[in-house]
Order: C-alpha cells, then structure tokens, then sequence
C-alpha cells in the first residue's frame, strides 16, 4: 500500500469559501463523520489512503445517496478543484452546502446584484450633466405642466428627481428656495432652461378647469349647446363713463327708484345690477343693467363689468366732454369687443355741446351714424328723463343687429358673481348674474372658494324668487362665506362635489399667494437685499362691506408710491364687521385696521384701545387714499441738510496750559453757539470738519452763544492747529420737509 506523502494532499484553493457545517480546526468534510485532529470520521465515505478524494455521491454523510457537497464545492468534480481552474461555484444540496437557507454556495451575492432597471438609472446618471454639484437628468426640450404656486417638491415628483438637488440647482444659478416654497413663473423657466425642461405654469382658468373635470363638469363642452336648445334672452347693459356724469342718474331715472340718495359721497362704491322691462313696439322686453363706479380707483371692478356685458353704454356730459375716466371706460369695452351705445347727458345744462362731444370721441373710434360710422348717439337728460326711452330702443336695436344673445335655460346654472357682502342677519348674500342654465331654490352652488346650498333667492327689490333665468341677476343666501366679486360660480351635482371643488380651490389660491409674495434674491443683490431689509412697512388690514369695495380699496391702495424707504403691505382683508381676530392680528404685525362702511362692536373697540391698534373708518375711498398717503410721508425717514450758522474770524491766539489754545474771534455774521459743529477754513479751504465747539466765553464769562459784531474766546477742545486769519464756520444740520 502506497503511504501518502504530505504532497499528496491537495491544497484548498485561496479563493474557495467554506460552508457552514465544515470544521474550524479539522477542515474536513463531511458534516458529523468530518475530520477531526486529521483523522477521518466515521461515515465520511474517504477510506485510508484516499484522503481528499471522494467518489461522486458520496461525502455528503452515512445516510445521503444524493450529490454529496464538500467543504469547497462538490458534486461530480470531486472535493477540490484544478488550482488554475478556481473553486467549484456549483454546490451541493448535503448538510454541508445548505443553498436555500445560506444562499449560493461559492457564488456572488445576491445583495451584490442589480437588476436592469438599477443598471439603467445609474447609466442615466452617469450621463446626466453636473450642474452645481449635483446630476439632473436632462428633460430634452420635454413639457411639462405645473400649477401656480407650485414648489420644487411638486417639480421633482413630475421629472422623478430628489427636491434636494433641485434646491441646489436653483442656490446654483443664483436663487434661493426651499422645496416645499411656492414659485413664480420665472423663477421655473430659469430652472427649466437650465436642465432642460419646458416648464409651463398654467393659468387659473385652465387649472379650473383641470379641477372642474375631476368632477366630471366640462364647461367647454356646455357651450357647444344644439340651436334648438337655445331661446333669447335679455341683453346685459353696462353703464360706464366719467365721475359724475349721471351714469346712476340715467339708473335712477329708469327703474324710478333713489339710487344716489344712499351712496356716500355721491359717488357708486360698488357693482349693482338691476332689470327692467322696456316695451317696444308693443313687445315687452327686458334689459339687465350694471351699474359700474367711475373713479379710477374701481379700475378692477370696471373691467369685471365689462367682460360680463353685452352692450356698454357710454355716458359723456355734453358740457365736459371726454375726461380721462371716459377713455378708460372705453378701452375696457373695446379690449372685450363689446358694443358701445353713446349717451350724450345734460344736454339740458347751459354750455352744452353735443357736438363737440362727437367729434371727440371720433378720435377714438366711435363714428356716429349720422358721421358714416355704425355707433349709435343719443342725446339725454337722465335728469329730466329725456329721449331716455330712445336710448332703451338704441340698446336693443344694436343687441338685436350686432349680437346672437341666446341661452340654453335647461341646463345647470353658469355665472358669474357680480357682488357679495355679509349681512348681520342673513349671512353671506352673493349678487350674481346667470349667464346660462336657470338657478332654483335648493341647488348646491360653488362661487370661487364659496360654496352652500341655495336657501332662498331675491331680485333686486328684494322680492323672492322660486328660479332664475338667463341673464337675470339675483341675490343668493346660503353660501358658507363670502365669494370675491368677479368669481364664476357653477351648480355642482351634490353639495360635497361643491365642498370638495371649494376646498382644493382654496389651496391653489393659498399657493399661488405664497408664490407671488416671494421676494427673489440672488447672490449678486444679497447685500442690496438686506440693505432692503430696513425697508419700513405700513401693514393694513382692510374690511369692508362688501368685496368689491375691498378689492378696489386695495388695488388703489397698493398702487400708491411715495418713496422707495417706506411701502405698503395688507396682511388681511375680508368682507365684514371688525372682529376680535383682526385686532389680535393688527396687534401683533403692529397693523393699522382700515373700516370701509363697517364698525366694530363695543367689546372689540375696547379690545383695540387697550392693545394700542388704531381703527379707522371711512364712508369715501378718497380719504382712505389720502390718509394713507399722508401716513406713509410721515413713515419716511428725515432728511437733513447742512445749515451754515456763523463765520467768525481768529485775530488773537490765547495759549493756556489747562485748555490748550484759545482763539479770540470776531464774528462776522450769524451767532456762534455752544456745542455746535465748525469747521476752519484756511484761505478759503475747509481744513478740518468734524470740529465742536467745547466753550464759548465772552471776557472771563461763560455765554450760551455770542452774536454778530462782538468779541469771543472759543476753544475747540483738544485741537489746537489755529492760526490767526482763520475762518470758523459753523452750522448744524436741519431736518426737510419729505415730499
């Protein structure tokens, strides 16, 4: 028998692993016959003088018939491998080689593979380009759509990037956001230029619609009605013009009622809505009248009107002819390319010229008929009532030859609100107008971020209503809060549709408020930035009766520029009396509270006149306009200008040892003060500046101040470079007046 030697052994392969059963010391397989000591176990299957090798199905202990697994691989290849060739990867499936509950034996890990998908992704990445340090896959010229007010969260959820690298594209090209702050347009087209993406925000109204067909309501789809389902329906006036020239007057003669009587400072605060019936050629027919303010301060609301109208009635007064206001007026209804009827009025006042008043306005386009052109004129007196009635047959002349004003009345109400206020006994009352559809008692309305259930309905005389049709205007009650006027408001299938539409309405809004209040900062301003900082701002909170006259009230506010220290900030506005909340609010943002035809009860009156918040009320948006401006004139910061006071000429020089040089003077001009600022002036040139007189005396006398003509001892403190013809100037500095 051949006695192995120690180079009969085979050597276990460097890179081989052993399993889990094999043994630390012995190292031989098998899993309880295994060796120990460098003896063979029972039950191995290895006879003497066979050491290392095992015949195929065997090694894998006494009871096992299948493929045996050894200690570095097994199977039909034998316990070890060729060294050249490396350790088995195929293991087996004895106690030695467990593969299912250890994993593969001799292989990779699986925790080590990637699946194509993890491959893929991080080959894209490797291409993405670096911008600021971080990769961001290029978008390739794709669009895609974000809301307003969307953040750098919503941005990386669409193109599936970490918010994080997106905040440091943006710090990279000079802006600083978080990923859940609200942007602007710009802001998103800078950052889409960058990585490569077409960013476009949409507008409001496509957003609302987006949100209106999750609810299954397609208003583009409403107005493709059939003709048969189309009936006529009135036209809807607006009355439109200068400041006082009888726009409520004509209204008033009309529906015979004192309009003007009620309004404050004579002048229409807000959008009322009326109709009439007007009986021509033996028909009745009906009109629906607007009636918008003239001040230039109601630009929003003037143009709200004339994008819900029909036909505009211009009114000019025949002894002032066209005023600033009166081309506002008409480039508002020419931007919404709607039909203008002229209303010369007070052709009853002395230096009338009707006449001239055509001419004028020919300058803008508007060629009378008698001129050769195809706009009607008609001369009146609102106050005397004449012609009135041909300018009735005007309207509905021009309606009936220039428009199609038909309306389907069986299909759910559409329209828009045309004011809202909150009534102490009645709650939110919405003045809308239904543009199409009939509005019944009981539908569930949403209006804006408004939406109720319709409890009751009123015209404007305030009588009920059971249903209201195609252009008729109509008082709602039973909103939850108050609509901002210009709102469109729908009938939604059931009250928690309205609710839900409402509700996501709201945080769009609240979005795209955080978004435009965004102040953008670069790297480049961030010095000018803070030096902003100091800007001083007058905080408002504005509350009114109705929305319209806030929303106006605060666009003529906000428009109001005194200097580029001091602005203007509304931290708050609502339809309503003032209420305890807004003097907590007005407290702490150290607001000033603006009442426009509203009062608060006595407990927040007192509440305000111990917190220190100052209230103050107004009837006429003039005065609100100018106390404002006159307020934040007194919040600039004061300017000062250099006021020479006195020149006195240093003839005798005066050496003491306690007080250093004293010059002996004769002033000149002026008075010479203790404590004021001087400067010497040597041969005409201003040596030193930022001197003060320390003592003033006259003999051994200590004065306050000497005037011209007299002798003085003046010393200036530690500076003693005086010669004697010097000149000291003083001066002190004069606050202006700011303009």
């Amino acid at each position: 028998m051949h006695t192995p030697t120690p180079g009969d052994i085979p050597r276990p392969h460097p890179m081989a692993r052993p399993t889990v059963n094999d043994s630390r010391r012995g190292g031989r397989p098998g899993a309880r016959g295994g060796a120990r000591n460098g003896r063979p176990g029972p039950g191995t299957g290895a006879r003497p003088g066979q050491w290392g090798q095992h015949r195929q199905n065997q090694g894998g202990g006494a009871n096992s018939g299948r493929p045996g697994g050894t200690r570095f691989g097994g199977g039909n290849s034998g316990g070890f491998q060729n060294n050249n060739n490396g350790p088995s990867r195929g293991g087996g499936r004895g106690r030695g080689g467990a593969a299912g509950a250890f994993g593969r034996q001799g292989g990779k890990s699986s925790k080590a593979r990637k699946n194509r998908l993890a491959k893929r992704h991080e080959y894209e990445e490797m291409k993405a380009p670096v911008i600021g340090g971080v990769r961001i896959p290029k978008g390739n010229g794709q669009t895609i759509k974000l809301r307003q007010g969307s953040s750098l969260a919503d941005l990386a959820e669409k193109i599936n990037v970490n918010p994080a690298a997106l905040v440091t594209v943006l710090f990279h090209l000079g802006e600083m956001a978080t990923a859940t702050q609200s942007l602007d347009e710009a802001t998103f087209q800078i950052l889409g230029d960058e990585i490569g993406w077409n960013i476009k925000v949409v507008s409001a109204e496509e957003e609302d619609k987006e949100l209106l067909q999750q609810f299954d309501i397609d208003l583009e789809s409403e107005e493709l009605q059939e003709d048969e389902d189309l009936k006529p329906r009135p036209p809807v006036v607006t009355v439109m013009g200068h400041v006082d020239h009888g726009k409520t007057r004509l209204l008033d003669t009309i529906r015979q009622t004192n309009v003007i009587a009620r309004e404050a400072g004579g002048i229409t605060q807000r959008i009322g809505a009326y109709q009439v019936t007007v009986d021509m050629d033996g028909e009745e027919r009906k009109i629906t009248f607007l009636d918008t303010p003239g001040h230039e301060a109601f630009t929003a609301m003037r143009a709200r009107g004339a994008e819900l109208t029909d036909i505009a009635i211009l009114i000019v007064a025949a002894d002032d002819g066209v005023m600033p206001q009166t081309v506002e007026a008409i480039n508002h209804a020419q931007s919404a390319h709607v039909p203008i009827v002229v209303a010369v009025n007070k052709i009853d006042v002395e230096g009338a010229n009707p006449d001239k008043v055509r001419g004028q306005l020919t300058e803008f386009g508007l060629v009378p008929e008698e001129y050769g052109g195809n706009t009607m004129f008609v001369d009146i007196s609102a106050k005397y009532g004449t012609n009135v009635d041909k300018l009735l047959e005007a309207v509905l002349l021009t309606a009936d030859a220039e428009l199609d004003l038909r309306a389907n009345p069986d299909m759910d109400a559409r329209g828009a609100t045309i004011e809202a206020r909150l009534d102490k006994g009645r709650g939110a009352v919405a003045s809308v107008l239904v543009q199409s559809g009939t509005l019944h008692i009981g539908d569930s309305i949403v209006a804006g971020t408004s939406y109720g259930r319709v409890r009751a309905m009123l015209d404007e005389n305030g009588k009920n209503m059971e249903a209201a049709l195609p252009s008729t205007p109509v008082q709602v009650l039973g909103l939850t809060s108050v609509p901002t006027a210009g709102d469109l408001f729908l009938v939604a299938p059931d009250d928690r549709t309205a609710r839900q539409i409402a509700e996501k309405r709201q945080a769009t809004e609240r979005a795209a408020q955080l978004a435009k209040r965004r102040k953008v900062v670069s790297l480049e301003s961030l010095k000018e930035q803070f030096a902003k900082s100091e800007i001083d701002m007058l905080n408002i909170v504005i509350k009114g009766d109705s929305s319209g006259s806030v929303e106006a009230l605060e666009d003529s506010l906000m428009k109001i520029e005194v200097s580029d220290e001091v602005g203007i900030q509304v931290i708050h506005r609502g339809v309503g009396a003032i209420t305890q909340n807004d003097v907590n609010l007005a407290s702490v943002d150290k607001a000033v509270i603006i009442g426009f035809n509203v009062r608060p009860n006595r407990q927040v009156a007192d509440l305000a006149e111990r917190e220190g918040v100052e209230i103050k009320y107004y009837s006429v948006i003039y005065k609100a306009i100018e106390d404002i401006e006159a307020s934040l004139k007194g919040m600039l910061k004061p300017e000062f200008e250099e006021v020479t006071t006195s020149h006195s000429e240093i003839r005798e020089i005066f050496r003491s040892s306690k007080f250093g040089n004293i010059a002996g003077v004769m002033v000149l001009d002026g008075e010479v003060k203790r404590g004021t600022k001087a400067r010497i002036l040597r041969d005409g040139v201003a040596t030193v500046n930022d001197l003060e007189i320390s003592s003033l005396r006259r003999f051994k006398d200590d004065v306050k101040s000497v005037s011209e003509g007299y002798e003085a001892g003046i010393n200036l403190g530690t500076f003693n470079d005086i010669e004697i013809g010097d000149i000291i100037e003083t001066f002190e500095m004069r606050e202006i007046e700011r303009k």
